[in-house]
């Protein structure tokens, strides 16, 4: 049985302790045993973080200590799974560059704010995390991101006539990352039936990494 992790906390607007519930509930769904924290004192056991398959920050903002962080990124390095959304791992410790290059990219702004429509669009249908998922659209806020130019990128939205990541996988050392920008609060997930399959595959997908590794 595949071993899951999430750390929630930080800024309480994108509703941590709801949105982890949700991710925790299709987690177990799919045979996970999920434990969730509610510090970043979780990270501070490498050995301990190394015998898990994902995990999950759902903290936004923030500041991290480097006994908290390092672990974190040996644990990825070393073939653990690290999956997340919108702010809670693409909006976190804002500092932390070495953190922001695992994750593969960063949150800028999100003109407009909450409530504003947009098309998310599946740029790689074959890709089993997005394969038979349709374009949609959601109310909520709009990511606009500085993103890693080796990021394999699954979906996106346009600014104007710029299309900017909104889902996309890559690899930190032996580690598999996964992270969509949609997310905002708990309700998100429930305004397309296809946003928590995807975002739950692409979970999956991470934990997965790590056979590959032993």
């Amino acid at each position: 049985m595949k071993k899951a992790l999430i750390v929630q906390g930080g800024w309480q607007g994108h509703e941590p302790k709801q949105v982890s519930d949700i991710l925790a509930a299709a987690l177990r769904a799919n045979g996970f045993t999920v434990q969730i924290s509610d510090t970043l004192d979780a990270f501070l056991d490498v050995k301990a973080l190394k015998m898990l398959d994902l995990i999950i920050p759902e903290w936004t903002m923030g500041t991290i200590k480097p006994e908290q962080l390092n672990p974190l990124l040996e644990a990825v390095r070393s073939g653990v799974g690290i999956a997340g959304v919108h702010g809670g791992m693409g909006d976190a410790f804002r500092n932390e560059t070495e953190f922001q290059f695992m994750v593969g990219g960063q949150w800028v702004a999100h003109p407009g704010g909450d409530g504003v429509k947009y098309m998310v669009h599946i740029t790689k249908p074959t890709d089993p995390i997005v394969a038979g998922v349709k374009d949609f659209e959601v109310s909520s806020e709009q990511y606009y991101m500085h993103v890693d130019p080796g990021n394999e990128v699954l979906a996106t939205t346009l600014f104007g006539d710029t299309a900017v990541p909104v889902v996309w996988k890559k690899m930190y050392g032996l580690g598999r990352v996964f992270y969509c920008s949609l997310g905002h609060v708990a309700q998100v997930f429930s305004q397309d039936p296809q946003i928590l399959p995807l975002v739950t595959r692409g979970m999956i997908w991470a934990a997965e990494g790590k056979a590959l590794t032993k």
